[in-house]
C-alpha cells in the first residue's frame, strides 16, 4: 500500500489541463480562463457624471452657502445616453444625469440635493464644490491594453461583468472534463427496479456522477458492468472515449473482481492498487488509452471518500484550476475518536461554528455502507496513519466538504 500523500502526488503527475475552447460569457461561468483578457477600450470611455445634478465650473461655487447661494443659468438638459450640446462656461450650468458625458468646460458636478430651482429656470447653488468632485474620469477603472482578467482565473459573475464591459462576448476557457462513470457487479440493479433478494440499487453511479458534476465536470453514466470479462470490456471500450474514467467496485481481491485484469488486457498502465486509508483502501489508478482511470471501492462511503481525496483534485486540474484541494481547518473535538493505527482515517463528522470557534463531532455509524451518516456529515476528521485517535477536547484537523459550514450564521456586517 502507498500513503494518501503518495497517491495524490502520483495521480497529479499524470494529469494535464484539457484543451482550451471558446464559450459565451454566460456559458463560461464557473470555468477557467485559458488566456489573459485585455481591454480594447478604457473604462469609463469618457469623463462622466457620478450622480444626478448640475455640471458646472467649480470656481462659480466659491463662497456658496445656504445663506449666500449662487445662481447659475441652466443652458440645457443632458440625459444619460445623450451627447453634450455645447460647452459650459462661467455663470452657466447643465442639468446632468448619472452616467452622462461631462460637457467641455465643466469641472465638477454638484448633486441635485445641494441645489434649488430658481424662479427663472436657473439653478440655485447652496454649497461649494471642488474641481473633479462627482466626476468619473476616463480610464480611471482601466485603460485600453490593460490586462483585466488573468489566465487561470475562475469566471464568476464579476468576471462576466468585466467581459461584457470590455465587449468580449466569447472567451477562451479550459474544456470541461467529460467523465465516464461505470459501476460493476452482478449484485447491482437500476434505480427504477425493486431490488430482488441479494440485489442492491446502483447508488454509486449516481453519487459519483453528482460528485463529478459538483466540481464542474460533465458526467455520463454508463450503467452497470456485470461480473464477467465481456461486459467489462464492452463498457470500458465506451468509457475510453471520455476524458476520465471512474469505475466503482471490482478492485478488491474477490474471485469476481475482474476490473484490474481487464484493464491490463486493454493496455492500461495501472500505477497502484491500494492506498493506506480508511475507508477506501482498495483503490486503483492508472492510464488507459491516455485517459486517467480510477477504480474506486464498491462500498458507497469508501467510493465517495476516495473521490473527494483523489478524483476531485484531478478533475479540477483537468479543468485548468489551480485551487484543487478542499483544505483543512482546526477544530475542537467534542467526543473521543479511537482507531487502529496504520492507515489515514477520514472520520465522518459534523462541524459547527459558534462564538468559541469551530467544534467537530464524530458521528455514530462509521461503516462503509452507512449512507445515512454521510447525509448528516459536512466534514471529515483527518486522523494521521500513525495515530490511535484523539481524546475529547483535542484540537484536530478537519476537512470540510460543505463550504457553508465555514460561513457566519449571522449577518457579517
Amino acid at each position: 500500500m502507498i500513503t494518501v500523500e503518495e497517491a495524490i502526488e502520483t495521480i497529479l503527475k499524470e494529469i494535464r489541463p484539457l484543451r482550451v475552447e471558446s464559450a459565451d460569457i454566460i456559458g463560461a461561468l464557473g470555468r477557467v480562463l485559458g488566456e489573459d483578457i485585455r481591454a480594447l477600450r478604457p473604462n469609463p470611455p469618457w469623463d462622466n457624471s457620478a450622480m444626478a445634478g448640475y455640471a458646472i465650473v467649480s470656481e462659480d461655487t466659491l463662497g456658496a452657502t445656504d445663506a449666500n447661494p449662487v445662481s447659475l443659468k441652466v443652458i440645457y438638459d443632458l440625459p444619460a445616453g445623450s451627447t453634450p450640446q455645447g460647452p459650459v462656461v462661467k455663470g452657466t450650468a447643465v442639468r446632468i444625469m448619472t452616467g452622462a458625458p461631462m460637457p467641455d468646460g465643466a469641472t465638477a458636478v454638484i448633486m441635485v440635493e445641494k441645489t434649488a430651482q430658481g424662479a427663472d429656470g436657473s439653478v440655485i447653488i447652496r454649497s461649494e464644490v471642488k474641481a473633479g468632485e462627482n466626476v468619473r474620469r476616463r480610464g480611471e477603472d482601466f485603460n485600453a491594453g490593460d490586462t483585466v482578467i488573468r489566465k487561470g482565473s475562475a469566471v464568476r459573475p464579476a468576471e462576466v461583468s468585466m467581459l461584457a464591459t470590455v465587449g468580449v462576448p466569447f472567451v477562451p476557457v479550459y474544456k470541461r472534463p467529460r467523465v465516464a462513470v461505470l459501476s460493476t457487479g452482478d449484485e447491482l440493479c437500476e434505480i427504477e427496479e425493486t431490488p430482488a433478494p441479494g440485489k442492491i440499487t446502483n447508488s454509486n453511479g449516481y453519487a459519483l456522477a453528482a460528485l463529478a458534476a459538483e466540481c464542474g465536470a460533465e458526467a455520463v453514466q454508463l450503467g452497470i458492468a456485470r461480473d464477467n470479462r465481456e461486459s467489462l470490456r464492452e463498457k470500458l471500450a465506451i468509457a475510453m472515449k471520455y476524458d476520465c474514467i471512474i469505475s466503482s467496485g471490482g478492485v478488491s481481491v474477490g474471485d469476481y473482481d475482474f476490473v484490474k485484469d481487464v484493464l491490463r488486457e486493454m493496455g492500461s498502465e495501472m500505477i497502484f492498487w491500494k492506498v493506506a486509508m480508511k475507508p477506501g483502501k482498495p483503490l486503483a489508478f492508472g492510464v488507459i488509452g491516455g485517459k486517467p482511470a480510477f477504480g474506486l471501492p464498491g462500498n458507497p462511503i469508501s467510493s465517495m471518500v476516495a473521490f473527494e481525496q483523489f478524483v476531485r483534485p484531478a478533475l479540477l486540474k483537468m479543468s485548468g484550476r489551480t485551487d484543487i484541494f478542499r483544505g483543512t481547518i482546526t477544530a475542537t473535538l467534542t467526543g473521543d475518536v479511537k482507531i487502529k493505527p496504520g492507515r489515514m482515517n477520514f472520520i465522518r463528522a459534523e462541524l459547527k461554528r459558534d462564538k468559541g470557534g469551530f467544534h467537530v463531532a464524530p458521528l455514530e455509524g462509521q461503516g462503509s455502507g452507512m449512507i445515512s451518516t454521510m447525509v448528516r456529515a459536512n466534514s471529515y476528521i483527518v486522523v494521521p496513519k500513525d495515530s490511535a485517535g484523539f481524546k475529547k477536547d483535542s484540537t484536530v484537523k478537519v476537512q470540510p466538504f460543505d463550504p457553508s459550514v465555514l460561513m457566519e450564521k449571522e449577518p457579517g456586517y
